[in-house]
C-alpha cells in the first residue's frame, strides 16, 4: 500500500495540516501504517500535485502560515477506487525474523537478548493499543467506528500473539 492512501483517508475524515496528519496518524493507523514527518510532506506535495489533494494557506498574524488540505473530488474518487480494489499479494520483510533465523550462530546467550529485547518492544507496543482501548468513548455507532475499533483489537491480537510465541520460543531454549 503506498502512504497516499493512507493519507487521502485521513484527509477524507477532516482537513489536516501536515502537522496535524503525523499526530492524527501516530494516534489512529500507526500500529499498521506509520510515516515519519518528511514522508508525509512528500506525499502531500504529490497529491496536491497530482490534483488529489487541495491545499489551503490560513495566514496567521505573527506566526508561520497554516496549509491546510483537504481531500479533492478527484482523490476521494481514487481512494474509493483504492478500497474497492483487490490488494496485490505482499511480500514479508522482516528484519526481526531475519536475525532469529541466523541469530544461532551466536549462541543461547545472544538469541536470548535478541529475543527478550523483542519482548520489551512487544510489551510496550501492547500497552500502548490497550491504552487506546480505554481512551473509547462507548459503543460505535457507525460502521467506520467498527472497523476503526476492529483495526485496533487486531493490532492487540498480534501483540499479545508475538508476546506468547517469544515466551514460547525462549522457554524452548532453556
Amino acid at each position: 500500500m503506498s502512504l497516499k492512501f493512507a493519507i487521502l483517508g485521513v484527509l477524507e475524515l477532516k482537513p489536516h495540516t501536515g502537522y496535524d496528519l503525523k499526530k492524527t496518524i501516530e494516534a489512529s493507523v500507526a500500529h499498521f501504517w506509520s510515516a515519519d514527518q518528511s514522508q508525509i510532506y512528500r506525499t502531500l506535495a504529490l497529491l496536491v500535485a497530482d490534483g488529489l489533494a487541495e491545499v489551503e494557506v490560513i495566514i496567521q498574524d505573527g506566526r508561520p502560515d497554516r496549509r491546510l488540505h483537504r481531500i479533492t473530488p478527484t482523490g476521494l474518487t481514487a481512494l474509493h477506487g483504492w478500497l474497492a480494489s483487490p490488494l496485490p499479494p505482499e511480500t514479508p520483510h522482516d528484519a526481526f525474523l531475519v536475525r532469529v533465523f541466523f541469530v544461532g550462530e551466536l549462541g543461547i546467550p545472544a538469541a536470548t537478548a535478541l529475543l527478550q529485547s523483542r519482548r520489551a518492544e512487544a510489551d510496550a507496543v501492547l500497552f500502548r493499543l490497550t491504552a487506546l482501548v480505554g481512551q473509547d468513548s462507548g459503543e460505535p455507532v457507525d460502521l467506520a467506528q467498527k472497523l476503526r475499533r476492529a483495526t485496533l483489537r487486531n493490532g492487540i491480537r498480534h501483540a499479545e500473539a508475538e508476546l506468547a510465541w517469544l515466551a514460547e520460543t525462549v522457554e524452548a531454549l532453556s
